[in-house]
């Protein structure tokens, strides 16, 4: 990865919250970066830590102790004041969040919430800001989008409204656009059509995206690197291509396990036993641990470091220790070519 195409750059992130007299970590030290036009997916189960993350790179956890540099453009977006954060927030990087009624404000209509993100970070007039709304709106699949303009939210759909969310991120022609599971709620029709439409707008407009989902299936269709996160670290990463064929860290490979196949059939789902541990349960060792069948002695008493395979892969499992799968674990019912 060359130096100059990267946009952001996380280095040892850390974030916690003070629970009474004691902090409690949420996110653990993790590094990671995004390409210009790059499509990065974060998967892992609720209370992982992926929409923390997320939240942190857009300045948004006041209430968090967090640690570590993000670099955005070489400029560490830590280190900002919260008026250096207007500025960036909704232009440079803007944000869909997974439930867009509690997103759009209830008492101002679209067409109002829209021009003044427009008025926020942009010298524009009325009439040209308008008109940058309706054509934002029809991009993104509205029809009569000038009628939609005097519309409150509690009138869309909940289709309508992503789509609204969608290009009211769109809006300043951000350089970053954080996805938090944007299609949680959606059926499957609109879903698709959603996934379609952050598709063309990421190859149109080389907006790089970051896509938060516990969905396997949509990091398939949309991304081009996935990372896999577990209890607030960074468990595996690497291209699509590269972790669908071959996952080696037993989380991930429980994860595939435990997707319907439509390749070969199964009796009964295969599924990861226990639960994601509370933030702080496990001081020592892989947290992992309690739930893996592959569970060894030292895993018990220290964390694996993320560690490259190869080129472009990452993974923190001891099975891996000297840099090659020597032991890799497989899951019942798994399948190397997977139709997710």
């Amino acid at each position: 990865m060359k130096e100059q195409d990267v946009l952001l750059d996380v280095k040892q992130l850390s974030i916690a919250f003070q629970q009474k007299k004691q902090k409690v970590p949420i996110v653990h030290h993790i590094s990671f970066s995004i390409q210009k036009g790059e499509t990065l997916g974060i998967v892992g189960e609720s209370g992982c830590g992926k929409s923390i993350t997320s939240m942190s790179l857009m300045g948004l956890n006041q209430q968090t102790d967090t640690t570590g540099e993000v670099h955005f453009e070489g400029q560490n977006l830590l280190s900002l004041s919260e008026k250096q954060w207007r500025e960036i927030r909704g232009n440079d990087i803007s944000m869909i969040f997974q439930e867009p009624m509690t997103s759009l404000n209830p008492l101002m209509t679209i067409g109002k919430q829209m021009t003044e993100a427009l008025f926020t970070h942009q010298s524009i007039g009325q009439k040209e800001a308008k008109a940058k709304a309706i054509d934002l709106l029809q991009t993104v699949g509205l029809k009569q989008a000038e009628s939609l303009l005097k519309k409150y939210p509690h009138e869309l759909s909940g289709g309508m409204r992503q789509r609204v969310m969608i290009a009211m991120a769109m809006l300043c022609h951000p350089k970053l656009m954080i996805a938090d599971e944007p299609t949680t709620a959606l059926d499957v029709t609109i879903q698709a059509q959603i996934l379609r439409l952050l598709k063309k707008l990421n190859e149109e407009m080389d907006t790089a995206i970051l896509f938060i989902t516990h969905d396997l299936g949509v990091v398939r269709q949309i991304c081009q690197r996935v990372m896999i996160m577990y209890a607030g670290r960074i468990v595996e990463e690497g291209t699509v291509d590269r972790i669908f064929q071959k996952p080696l860290h037993p989380y991930t490979k429980g994860l595939f396990a435990s997707v319907p196949s439509f390749k070969e059939k199964k009796e009964k789902l295969i599924s990861i036993a226990g639960h994601v541990p509370k933030p702080g349960a496990i001081r020592s060792g892989c947290q992992f641990a309690p739930r893996c069948p592959y569970q060894m002695a030292q895993c018990l008493e220290k964390d694996p470091a993320l560690q490259s395979i190869e080129q472009n892969h990452r993974v923190a499992c001891f099975l891996m220790e000297g840099g090659e799968d020597t032991e890799s674990p497989t899951f019942a019912s798994e399948s190397a070519d997977k139709t997710v």
